[in-house]
């Protein structure tokens, strides 16, 4: 059997057929045994506090609201975990856990966590703990994205600032001292940027662009493919008209002036920037790592809520149903939707019927509103955060 790397789960329940096992075995032996359509597991659901059918009612439209926001907050996470990790696919995909494993395992091993989610607890106090528990985490994230995003804004606009071109990028870091006459009441030194096409039309023109430029004194600094970069000495008297003659022959005179301290200053402040960037990026990188984990198994969890609400809701008292999680062959997809569909049609016979242990026909929210309708409780998980993103 070829390896299934479908991202895609499908979390589904149905009536206990006599009992939960027998609906289980059936599932196995249409899907599993006999077409190979999907690798199939149990999903555990607890016996949760059912509570009024009113508040059921209401509960299932909550709920859907608050899948959709967990999920969101879920990718935000991811992605920007992606982002702080520069968007290393394979870097981004090992950190990635959900209880420290990776999220097929933890979904084809769900267990409900009593601990955070006490399930004496009604099951619209449960919601809320998750709610209250994502939304702490989404506002959090924000600060510490905002915070790093300007961090690592200040840097790239510093870095941009020492690259690209001669016209426009930082000269500091290609000049010495030497290169300057300082300290001269007469003199100053100008830096000039040259078209590699010009450098000849330079060298023969510098010192005839103005009066009492010093003989021989331009310099080579740095050169790149497309300019070069002089040094020029002469009186100070002369240096607007000197910067006149440069523009109209196309050679560009940069305002440079040479100050050992405001150069070191600049150098100092992106060695800072630099060294903030690498001590926060460890701590947030672990944040980042714990609290996916954190949402993501809440959004399992508000998954598990929706199915016992759902089939509940559909299948009636006593609660009596068998969850499911299926991991469908990609290629036969639709074929495994047109079994399931047509293995539980009688559900749609069944369901609200009014009979024993049923509610009446009921406008349940969640059910078939905008949504592809089944006759059986149906949720798809995809558990691709790189690729599937919100």
């Amino acid at each position: 059997m070829a390896l299934n790397l479908n991202t895609e789960f499908w979390l589904i329940s149905a009536p206990g057929n006599k009992t939960c096992q027998q609906t289980w075995d059936a599932m196995n032996n249409l899907t599993a045994k006999q077409y190979n359509l999907s690798t199939n597991h149990k999903f555990h659901v607890p016996d949760l506090k059912v509570g009024t059918l009113d508040v059921l009612v209401g509960l299932s439209d909550d709920l859907g609201k608050l899948d959709v926001f967990v999920e969101q907050v879920t990718r935000k996470v991811a992605a920007y975990l992606g982002d702080v990790l520069e968007d290393q696919k394979t870097k981004l995909q090992e950190n990635l856990l959900a209880n420290g494993m990776d999220l097929a395992t933890y979904l084809t091993r769900y267990q409900w966590d009593m601990a955070k989610y006490p399930i004496r607890q009604s099951l619209k106090n449960i919601a809320d703990i998750i709610s209250k528990q994502v939304t702490q985490i989404d506002t959090d994230l924000k600060a510490k994205a905002a915070a790093y995003n300007n961090l690592k804004g200040s840097l790239q606009s510093l870095e941009r600032k020492s690259t690209g071109s001669l016209l426009t990028r930082n000269l500091a870091d290609l000049v010495k001292k030497e290169d300057f006459v300082l300290e001269s009441e007469y003199l100053a030194t100008l830096l000039v940027v040259v078209p590699q096409s010009l450098r000849r039309d330079w060298s023969d023109k510098y010192e005839a662009l103005a009066d009492m430029v010093v003989p021989g004194s331009s310099r080579l600094i740095f050169e790149d493919g497309e300019h070069c970069l002089f040094t020029v000495s002469l009186f100070k008297r002369v240096v607007d008209e000197y910067k006149h003659h440069c523009r109209e022959n196309k050679f560009v005179v940069r305002d440079f002036t040479y100050n050992e301290e405001e150069l070191m200053a600049g150098k100092s402040e992106y060695s800072k920037l630099a060294s903030d960037k690498k001590k926060q990026f460890g701590p947030l990188v672990r944040w980042l790592k714990v609290n996916f984990s954190e949402v993501f198994t809440a959004w399992i969890h508000v998954k598990a809520l929706r199915c016992f609400v759902e089939s509940v809701l559909r299948y009636g008292l006593p609660v009596n149903f068998q969850a499911m999680l299926l991991r469908p062959n990609k290629k036969t997809m639709k074929k495994l939707k047109e079994l399931l569909n047509d293995h539980f049609q009688h559900l749609d016979n069944s369901t609200f019927a009014g009979g024993a242990g049923t509610f009446d026909a009921l406008d349940i929210p969640g059910l078939a509103s905008g949504h592809d309708y089944f006759p059986y409780v149906f949720y798809s998980i995809n558990i691709d955060m790189i690729e599937h993103r919100m």
